[in-house]
């Protein structure tokens, strides 16, 4: 008689891949370690004691997002240890327009086959991005979907919290006319705008690797570099002057 893992298996859901995966991304969650991580990956919740000494009045903000159909680059280049790094990007760049310092983050994987150095590799990524925001990876989900999802294909998400002390939260409310306005160079794309992006190039298994004289690396490569995370910068310019109010552009412009 077949064990339950050997028939879960069968139907397309490896476990012992699952827990082979978790292995493997171990040490890159561990980089991530902050002050206030209370336990390692593995179990039901990830646990986090937050530092509230010196705050008036401490406010928790959070935010989620995905990277889109970058990710599809990621698939064609057979390269996926900056995705995650986008990940992150993603969420800390928009709790940083609050003023909220990153402290913890975790991801959701969703993929049609798990392989564990695949899974691996992507959290490489996401670890990475964790260190550049100064949060750490708590928890995380990894989740098999055969049948849903071509094997060679994941999507990734992720969800971040911060914290910032209310009277010194950015909001907008105080911008006036005058005021001087900053412009923090991209790192290229980032993450937004890539169905447009892959229909103006075309971009298949063909033209991926296309080389242009404006670009100093492959079509792929170039547009596959990971979003600038703006976390420390901006933490550091709001040490020295009042900042009034930061926007993320991504989709929406300055909306």
């Amino acid at each position: 008689m077949e064990s339950f893992s050997e028939s879960y298996k069968a139907a397309g859901v490896d476990i012992t891949a699952g827990y082979r995966s978790v292995e493997l991304m171990k040490k890159h969650v561990a980089r991530t370690n902050i002050p206030g991580v209370v336990s390692g990956i593995g179990g039901f919740g990830g646990l986090f004691a937050p530092d509230f000494k010196g705050m008036e009045e401490p406010v928790l903000i959070s935010g989620t997002d995905g990277v889109g159909t970058k990710i599809k680059l990621a698939f064609l280049l057979d390269k996926h240890n900056t995705i995650g790094i986008d990940s992150v990007a993603m969420c800390v760049n928009d709790v940083i327009c609050c003023g909220a310092k990153p402290l913890f983050f975790l991801d959701y994987i969703a993929i049609g086959k798990n392989i564990p150095e695949k899974v691996a590799s992507i959290v490489e990524g996401i670890a990475e991005g964790c260190v550049q925001s100064g949060c750490a990876l708590i928890g995380g989900e990894t989740a098999e979907h055969p049948g849903l999802m071509p094997v060679d294909e994941y999507d990734v998400a992720g969800f971040c919290v911060g914290i910032a002390d209310k009277p010194k939260m950015i909001d907008g409310s105080k911008l006036k006319a005058g005021d001087v306005l900053l412009g923090l160079r991209s790192s290229g794309v980032h993450s937004n705008g890539f169905s447009l992006v892959r229909k103006i190039f075309d971009i298949n298994e063909n033209t991926i690797n296309n080389t242009y004289p404006e670009l100093d690396a492959p079509l792929g490569e170039t547009l596959l570099t990971p979003t600038k995370i703006y976390v420390k910068p901006i933490l550091a310019l709001m040490e020295q002057v009042e900042v009034k109010a930061v926007s993320h552009i991504t989709g929406g412009g300055f909306y």
